[in-house]
Order: structure tokens, then sequence, then C-alpha cells
């Protein structure tokens, strides 16, 4: 029985070669797993953000239709609503003066929905810079 010693040169080369091809996939699906966890990272925060300037949005819709609609601001909802969202309103408080009708009771507050379209688009660019930075 005689033994080519290419044989088990061949032999090695072919496992290591295996290996190395094993090694290679580990690394690509570990690549893989990473890219899947920043996804998954950037989808959760982006969806905070969207939540967080959606129910902005949401208080001060009504905020505005509080005002329009002339609702008694001795109402305990009413107030809640109005000191919840005073915060967000006071930059804009004083941009512009808002028509009044009926009698002063009914107030077309233009101040709300410029501080809406600012939030939204705020909203807006916090996900596009943070897509923008997490991409780089």
């Amino acid at each position: 029985m005689s033994r080519d010693p290419y044989q088990s040169d061949n032999f090695e080369r072919q496992r290591s070669l295996q290996h190395e091809e094993e090694s290679f996939q580990l690394r690509q699906e570990e690549r893989r797993l990473e890219l899947a966890r920043r996804r998954a990272t950037l989808g959760w925060i982006t969806n905070s953000i969207y939540l967080l300037v959606g129910l902005l949005e949401i208080l001060l819709v009504l905020r505005f239709f509080l005002r329009l609609a002339g609702a008694n601001t001795q109402n305990t909802f009413a107030q809640f609503i109005y000191n919840l969202s005073e915060p967000f309103i006071a930059p804009f408080s004083t941009l512009f003066v808002s028509p009044v009708t009926a009698g002063g009771a009914s107030i077309f507050d233009i101040n709300v929905l410029i501080a809406m379209i600012v939030y939204a688009l705020l909203g807006w660019l916090a996900v596009w810079l943070f897509k923008f930075v997490q991409g780089r």
C-alpha cells in the first residue's frame, strides 16, 4: 500500500480552504446581524420621534379647535389642554394677532397653526438628520 504524499497535502489544503470559507461566512453573518441591529435601533428611534411629534400635533389640534369653537376656559378639560400645550405655544404666542369672532369667544389662532407646521418640520428634520448620521 503506497501512500501518495500529495494526497495528504491536498486533504489538509481542502480542510484549510473549508475552514477559511466557514470563517468568511461567519464574518458575513455577523455583519448582517450588526446591520439588522442598527436598522432596528434606527427604526425604534425614528418611530419614537414620529410618535412624540404626532402626540404634540394632536395636542395642538385640540387646542386649536377648542379655541376656534369658543370652549369654556373654566372647563377642566379645556384648562388641561391649554396648560399642557402652553409651553409649546409660548415661542409663537405673539407672532401674529389672531382674528376673533362671535364676541371674542371664538378665536382662529394662527399661532397654533404656525406652531403645528414648525413642529412637524422639526420632527421631520430630526428624523432626516438621524438617518443621515446613522448612514455614515
